[in-house]
């Protein structure tokens, strides 16, 4: 990916491995089980082979997707999600609830599978064993911050 965020922030590092174009779009068509390149290109209209074979090669690279061959002639791939990957899916949520409340057209909900009604995200502090309504963003002292990768 060209572009890439130079500052200390979560956010935009975050941004420099998903936030370009096609990547959360890809990401989430494994998610929802199309695990092949035929299965997510046909799902993603308009995204070119090419385009795809680079986004899947540069997940595989940042850690969110796996590839195991199924096929060896011609040599074709499964691709699956890490745990890295597999967390975004609270982040697919937050953009269906989102795109819920602020689009004028919207294609999915969130429901409770149970009972069928509408879902609201809610945060769970567990050293406190409960709810949280009052979220503060924090910094992270820069001297101690961890390295995770």
């Amino acid at each position: 990916m060209k572009d890439r965020y130079d500052l200390p922030c979560n956010i935009a590092q975050s941004l420099n491995i998903i936030g370009d174009r096609w990547t959360l779009l890809i990401v989430h068509e494994i998610l929802m089980g199309r695990q092949t390149f035929n299965e997510i290109r046909k799902s993603l209209k308009g995204i070119s082979s090419n385009l795809l074979s680079d986004r899947l090669k540069y997940l595989e690279e940042t850690g969110l997707i796996t590839s195991a061959l199924y096929s060896e002639h011609p040599p074709r791939y499964k691709y699956m999600l890490t745990k890295s990957g597999k967390d975004l899916e609270m982040v697919f949520n937050a953009l269906i609830l989102w795109g819920r409340k602020h689009l004028k057209k919207c294609y999915k909900k969130l429901v409770h599978e149970s009972c069928g009604h509408e879902v609201e995200i809610s945060y769970y502090c567990p050293q406190c064993k409960t709810n949280v309504e009052n979220l503060a963003v924090v910094e992270v002292d820069s001297e101690n911050i961890p390295e995770k990768r």
